[in-house]
């Protein structure tokens, strides 16, 4: 494994962080938005789940 001197370390990085496609502004905010209502979906179902769960053993526990 060869080793790098600091200078060369810095000038490959700058290589590597130059090749970057950085996502635009639209992009950032509908992934954003998506990100909250895939969030509000799955709280919705697992919120569902846990009611129907819950129905069901208080029909048996109560039964």
């Amino acid at each position: 494994m060869s080793t790098t001197n600091p200078i060369q370390f810095l000038q490959q990085v700058r290589a590597e962080v130059a090749k970057v496609v950085w996502p635009t502004r639209r992009e950032v905010l509908l992934t954003t938005l998506m990100v909250f209502i895939l969030s509000a979906l799955a709280a919705t179902f697992f919120s569902l789940v846990d009611l129907g769960i819950r129905t069901a053993l208080q029909a048996i526990i109560g039964a």
